[in-house]
């Protein structure tokens, strides 16, 4: 699957993209930095209308505006504001990180405190899931006509 990496690891820069034609749109700051590259896979849209969101598990520096071939490893759930917005965990395509409890509780740590300074807004982290909860998850969500991200999840 194709990953667009919005949000570089380290980062308090949150960017903003017109997800379907990529175009830029913004940046703000956000609470805490981003454990590890984040971004949405393409040519899918979640339940709230934009793409999926997903996280790389990487110690490879990604940039903002790169698209990178992953492969999913799990599946992380979340609600924002009561609604769900779940994350794909992914690696690299050649790449064999782990989602081991470390990165679990760093993604955990990060979700639940990313918008601390955004009244009223509520993200709360759930259970996570393997590799095929991931792919059964990008192929209900790719866009009609699509294959998921150009891959073959």
């Amino acid at each position: 699957m194709k990953v667009f990496i919005q949000n570089e690891a380290g980062s308090f820069d949150k960017n903003f993209y017109d997800e379907k034609t990529l175009m830029f749109a913004g940046t703000a700051r956000v609470s805490r930095a981003y454990p590890l590259p984040y971004g949405f896979i393409l040519n899918t849209t979640g339940d709230d209308g934009l793409n999926v969101d997903c996280f790389v598990l990487t110690k490879t520096s990604l940039h903002t505006g790169q698209i990178v071939e992953c492969d999913p490893v799990g599946l992380m759930e979340q609600l924002e504001d009561g609604k769900e917005d779940h994350n794909v965990l992914a690696v690299l395509r050649g790449e064999e990180e782990q989602l081991d409890s470390r990165a679990k509780q760093e993604l955990v740590e990060f979700v639940s405190h990313v918008f601390d300074h955004v009244a009223g807004k509520t993200i709360l982290a759930g259970n996570f899931y393997g590799r095929e909860s991931a792919i059964d998850y990008v192929r209900q969500h790719k866009d009609p006509g699509r294959t998921a991200a150009g891959a073959s999840v």
